[in-house]
């Protein structure tokens, strides 16, 4: 086996140009390629780097045929430069969520198990290490049984392209980490939205989601607030846990009868890349056969049918019940 593994990146806007950045510093991968069909980012990425960049990411499969590639396009095109990767058998992860559709996601899953192809997809906050931590506290069973969840993921809108609201485009991340916590599917959900003040699809949504097992969670997502907060919170039967996304923080909460909680507080080191690296790091340890993949095509798509069913019940009013699905990993 080599020792670095040659990687490319497809898409090199915000995301894909941190993707590269990361893999660019990896120990164990050799970043060859990037591809862009925007020259202007292609220039601003590349200058002074022993880095070869290309306007036709097909051209770049074929001519450098990478051992491994991540994808940071548009919504709208995962499935077209996905399929492109998986027809010529190269690894690939594909930043969330999966594809613009479920049946699109349904379709390169499928594609990808028929070809022995590995994909995965990028739901970065499993790999934050607060979250992480969170997960071995609650399967240590540190608050008890979890009753309800609380999620608020907003921000400022940034002027970039927009083929998703944020059901799709935030909401994903905070249903993909649930569904990993709880370890079971959403089976019904209630929403309400609020369209067209920044995009053509919603700008803000509020769901309450109940979980197979009986738990609540309240979800909060939009890119209306002027400042950026990623929050999560789980109230159990002993306590509650409290973690911040950004600053990569976890708080624990015992329950007392005689006087106020004080939390046990465990912070991070490195708030800024950590998570992407883990994740980056775990795809390149699948891709070398060293492990399993943690995020699944079919963990894309769950996360997937909960924010489609999120925007049906905001669209027509009323509690939307969710098909029960493969339980979570």
């Amino acid at each position: 086996m080599v020792d670095r593994l040659r990687v490319a990146v497809i898409g090199v806007g915000a995301m894909g140009a941190n993707h590269a950045l990361v893999l660019g510093a990896l120990p164990d991968a050799e970043l060859v390629a990037v591809a862009d069909s925007d020259s202007a980012r292609l220039d601003e990425l590349s200058p002074g780097r022993p880095l070869r960049a290309y306007e036709d990411y097909r051209r770049m499969l074929d001519e450098e045929r990478p051992d491994a590639v991540t994808i940071a396009v548009p919504t709208r095109l995962h499935e077209e430069v996905a399929l492109a990767c998986i027809e010529r058998g190269v690894p690939l992860l594909v930043e969330k969520p999966l594809a613009a559709s479920v049946e699109e996601g349904e379709r390169l899953r499928a594609a990808a198990e028929s070809a022995g192809v590995h994909l995965m997809v990028g739901h970065v906050e499993r790999f934050n290490p607060a979250v992480r931590e969170l997960a071995q506290r609650l399967r240590d069973g540190a608050i008890g049984r979890v009753y309800q969840v609380r999620t608020r993921r907003v921000g400022p809108f940034y002027p970039r392209e927009r083929d998703v609201g944020v059901a799709y485009d935030l909401a994903t991340h905070d249903i993909d980490v649930l569904r990993m916590l709880l370890g079971c599917e959403v089976e019904q959900v209630h929403a309400e939205a609020v369209r067209g003040v920044r995009t053509e699809y919603e700008d803000a949504i509020v769901g309450l989601l109940r979980f197979e097992d009986g738990t609540i969670a309240v979800l909060e997502a939009n890119w209306l607030s002027p400042v950026k907060l990623r929050e999560l919170s789980v109230f159990g039967e002993q306590g509650m846990c409290a973690v911040d996304y950004l600053t990569q923080t976890l708080q624990q909460y015992v329950t007392l009868s005689d006087e106020q909680a004080k939390p046990d507080e465990v912070s991070f080191p490195d708030p800024g890349q950590a998570p992407l690296r883990a994740e980056l790091s775990a795809f390149l340890r699948v891709v070398r056969g060293l492990e399993q993949l943690p995020v699944t095509a079919e963990d894309g798509i769950a996360a997937m049918r909960v924010a489609d069913a999120l925007v049906a019940s905001a669209a027509r009013g009323g509690a939307v019940q969710l098909a029960t699905a493969r339980r979570a990993r």
